[in-house]
């Protein structure tokens, strides 16, 4: 049977160099970066000259680089660290509604403890408007949180004319740019942003590190209390292959970015075909997306069967966020610009990688219909 993955945005597959980089630091290069001997100096040369690529990649200081251990842990680090940091000079956070659970929650937790959160609506697109962003400011606003692009519905959100206005008020600005970096141009001077997330197994990078952007003079409270680690920032003692990975990863990824564009050719041949079944529709701005992401919604079936019968044929696919796939509730994000919960029950998000091919894409198109049918023909909802 075929095997087509197109579930890129949940997680990649590591690549081979990437691989191959990390195995010195397993068993020969092992030492602890915090050691003096030989050993030791090895590991924290590989973790400095791994910050040096990661932060080539969003065009930051080498030095404004912190290793974390996932995408959800730099989203922690930044909007705790910093509202706890610096709660003397406000209590307010701006942020979305479609943001991802590790923002939306850490915003809940932070309303728990006495701050307040304005969740901003999205246009039907799926777009912020930084018009609603400038209006929600208030003088007790320290943060705005807003993501660079959508996990599920892959929105490219207006981030430099946020950044401007953050800029302008001296407000700090975070983003989430773990579905961005290594797809498109990520340069945290020209997003006008003081802090931003990142992950490496979104960008063929290994699970379990990540990295928070902190820009020089942005003060954060710890999360992790232990060696000091990471300037006193992140303690616990690094993840050397990890970082290593993570490092490779960014290199192989600005060398090939402008080969990531030419996803978006098969993304629009994915959506062309996948309209052509009756009572389709993309979820999303039609162009202002993601090169690799295509989300769909069918009307009368559940997402869930979709995956399911997909997976039978071969191909791996999402009906959104691979964080929330065990909930039974609706997408947040596809209520957010207006679905119905039926509606957004019948989502399937696909999106494409570097060894997807118009193979893959026509292989898709040819066995989806079929499953569409034949969910449409037991569905009581088509009745």
């Amino acid at each position: 049977m075929k095997q087509v993955y197109m579930d890129h945005s949940a997680t990649t597959a590591t690549d081979p160099a990437v691989t191959q980089a990390m195995l010195p630091y397993f068993s020969e290069k092992y030492g602890n970066p915090s050691s003096l001997y030989t050993i030791g100096r090895q590991a924290r040369r590989a973790i400095e000259e791994a910050r040096q690529l990661v932060s080539d990649l969003i065009g930051a200081k080498k030095e404004e680089i912190i290793f974390t251990g996932s995408g959800t842990e730099s989203d922690n680090l930044a909007i705790k660290g910093y509202a706890l940091k610096n709660r003397a000079k406000g209590d307010h956070i701006i942020t979305s509604s479609i943001e991802h659970h590790a923002v939306l929650n850490t915003c809940k937790y932070l309303e728990k403890n006495g701050f307040k959160v304005t969740y901003l609506p999205v246009s039907k697109d799926g777009i912020v408007n930084p018009h609603d962003v400038e209006k929600a400011i208030t003088p007790q606003t320290i943060l705005i949180t807003i993501m660079h692009a959508n996990n599920e519905i892959g929105t490219i959100q207006p981030i430099e004319e946020i950044g401007k206005i953050a800029k302008e008020k001296q407000i700090i600005f975070h983003t989430d740019a773990v579905q961005t970096a290594g797809k498109i141009p990520v340069n945290v001077d020209a997003l006008g942003v003081s802090m931003l997330s990142i992950s490496a197994h979104k960008l063929y990078g290994p699970k379990g590190v990540g990295a928070l952007y902190l820009r020089k003079g942005t003060s954060i409270e710890p999360q992790l209390h232990g060696g000091g680690h990471e300037r006193n920032i992140r303690s616990s003692t690094e993840n050397v292959p990890g970082i290593v990975g993570f490092g490779k990863a960014c290199e192989l990824a600005r060398e090939r970015l402008p080969r990531e564009s030419n996803l978006a050719a098969l993304r629009d041949s994915l959506i062309r075909g996948v309209l052509e079944i009756k009572d389709s529709y993309l979820n999303g701005h039609p162009t202002k997306r993601l090169p690799n992401n295509a989300n769909f919604r069918f009307s009368y079936i559940e997402g869930e069967s979709m995956i399911l019968n997909l997976d039978m044929k071969g191909v791996a696919a999402s009906t959104g966020s691979a964080c929330s796939s065990t909930s039974l509730e609706p997408s947040h994000v596809l209520m957010s610009i207006g679905l119905r919960p039926e509606e957004a029950h019948g989502s399937l998000r696909l999106t494409l990688g570097r060894e997807n091919t118009q193979e893959d894409v026509d292989y898709v198109i040819s066995v989806l219909p079929d499953i569409v049918n034949k969910l449409r023909m037991i569905s009581p909802l088509a009745r």
